[in-house]
C-alpha cells in the first residue's frame, strides 16, 4: 500500500498537494467544477490537521503565448467559495513573489500558484519532468501529496519530480481511484460485466484484451462497434470505422465469441450534425448513413446482460451525445443501470460527463476522474505518478 496523506503529521508542514483542477472554462466561466469538488476532501484535511497548503495543477496544453489565457485564476475564486475561506492566487510558477508568499504561511493557509504548464513555454520542462525544475518546486515544501489522478499516468515536474526529491504520499482521491479501479481488476463481485464505447478501437485495444479475460461479458457500443461489425462483413454504411482494427476485431470475436456482445440495431444519421434520425437493424444500414446511436433493441439485448450484474465497469459512451438527436441510447443506459443494485463504475472522460450531463451521476457507484489515466490503469499499465510514491513502512 503506498503511504497516504494520513500517514504524516502535517502540523506547521509546508505540503505541496498536486490537485487536478483541469477544468474546461469559457470566457473565465468554470462550465464543470467536479474536479475541484473531488479535491476537498484532501485540501480540508490538510488545513485542518495545520498544514500551510501549496496547491498546484495544470490547465490545458500551453505550446506558445496564447496559452498563457489558460490561468488558474478562475479556479482560486472557486475554490474560495466552495473551501468558504481564503485562497491565495500566485501567478507565477516560480521566483520571489512565490517564495516570499511561501514563507509568509501560517498554519492552515492556501496558497494555488499559476498553472504548471506555463513552465512548457521554454522546453517543456513541465511535462518533461525537468530535473531542476522538480526539486525547485520541491524546496518550496516538506511533504508532497499527489492527488491528481488525471495525470498519474505521466512523469512530469509536478508529480515525478517532486516526489523524488520529498517525503511524500497520495491524497484521499487517488486513494479512493485505485481502491475502485483495482477491486474491478483483481477481485471483482460477480457477475461482472464491461460495457466499452467509444470512437476508436486502437485506443481501447490493452482495455479490451485485459477485461476480455476478466469479465463475464463485454458489451460494444457507440463508434467502435461499427468497426467489430465491419469485421464480420456487415454494411455499415458511412459510419465510422478504424480500418486498421478490423481484423483484430475479427480475430478477437472468432477468439470469445460468447463473451462480446454487438448491437443489433442502430440509429443513423447522414452527418454528425443531423437532425433528423432512422433506425434499423444492423444489417439494414444505407450506404449514406452513419450509425451514430445503439437503437431500443440493443438496450433490450445490453439489460438483458446486464439485470443480474454485482459489478459493471463502463468506459465510453454509446452514442454520439454531444448532439442530443443521438443521446437517447447513452440516456437509456443510464436508466437501466439506475434499476440495477451493483457496484457501478464509470471511466473519466466523455464517458462521466454523459452521465453527469444527462442527470444520472447518483445513480452509479463511483465516477473516475481520469481519461487516459483511466484506460492506463485498466490496462495495469505502469503510472509514473503514483509509482514514485513510497510504501507504507519504508
Amino acid at each position: 500500500m503506498k503511504k497516504t496523506i494520513k500517514d504524516y503529521d502535517l502540523k506547521n508542514k509546508k505540503v505541496i498537494i498536486r490537485v487536478d483542477f483541469n477544468v474546461p472554462i469559457k470566457d473565465g466561466i468554470i462550465l464543470d467544477d467536479s474536479r475541484i469538488v473531488k479535491s476537498i476532501k484532501t485540501i480540508k484535511y490538510a488545513k485542518e490537521n495545520g498544514a500551510k497548503v501549496i496547491l498546484m495543477s495544470h490547465l490545458g496544453r500551453v505550446k506558445d503565448e496564447n496559452d498563457l489565457k489558460n490561468t488558474l485564476k478562475p479556479v482560486a475564486i472557486r475554490l474560495e467559495e466552495i473551501l468558504k475561506t481564503n485562497v491565495l492566487f500566485i501567478d507565477t510558477t516560480r521566483g520571489e513573489k512565490l517564495e516570499q508568499a511561501v514563507n509568509n504561511m501560517k498554519p492552515g493557509d492556501i496558497i494555488l500558484m499559476e498553472n504548471t504548464r506555463f513552465e512548457d513555454l521554454n522546453g517543456k520542462l513541465e511535462s518533461s519532468n525537468d530535473d531542476s525544475l522538480g526539486k525547485y518546486w520541491a524546496s518550496l515544501g516538506d511533504i508532497f501529496i499527489n492527488d491528481a489522478f488525471g495525470t498519474s499516468h505521466r512523469a512530469h515536474a509536478s508529480n515525478v519530480g517532486i516526489a523524488s526529491n520529498l517525503p511524500n504520499g497520495i491524497g484521499f482521491l487517488i486513494e479512493e481511484e485505485l481502491k475502485y479501479i483495482e477491486n474491478v481488476l483483481n477481485n471483482p463481485k460477480r457477475p461482472f460485466n464491461v460495457i466499452l464505447g467509444g470512437a476508436k478501437v486502437s485506443d481501447k485495444i490493452g482495455v479490451i484484451e485485459t477485461l476480455v479475460k476478466k469479465a463475464d461479458y463485454i458489451l460494444i457500443g457507440g463508434a467502435m462497434a461499427y468497426t467489430f461489425l465491419k469485421s464480420r462483413d456487415i454494411n455499415v454504411g458511412a459510419s465510422i470505422v478504424d480500418n486498421d482494427s478490423v481484423e483484430y476485431c475479427k480475430d478477437l470475436l472468432n477468439k470469445y465469441s460468447d463473451k462480446i456482445i454487438l448491437p443489433i440495431d442502430s440509429v443513423n444519421g447522414e452527418t454528425l450534425d443531423s437532425k433528423k434520425s432512422r433506425t434499423c437493424f444492423i444489417n439494414e444500414i444505407k450506404n449514406n448513413e452513419i450509425g451514430l446511436d445503439i437503437g431500443y433493441n440493443t438496450i433490450k439485448l445490453f439489460k438483458s446482460y446486464l439485470s443480474d450484474s454485482k459489478t459493471i465497469l463502463w468506459n465510453g459512451p454509446v452514442g454520439y451525445f454531444e448532439n442530443e438527436t443521438f443521446a437517447k441510447g447513452t440516456c437509456l443506459l443510464c436508466e437501466v443501470l439506475k434499476s440495477i443494485d451493483a457496484i457501478k463504475i464509470v471511466g473519466g472522460g466523455d464517458t462521466g460527463s454523459a452521465v453527469k450531463n444527462l442527470g444520472y451521476e447518483d445513480s452509479v457507484t463511483f465516477i473516475s476522474t481520469g481519461g487516459g489515466a483511466t484506460l492506463e490503469l485498466l490496462e495495469g499499465k505502469k503510472m509514473d505518478g503514483i509509482d514514485v510514491i513510497n510504501e507504507q513502512g519504508n
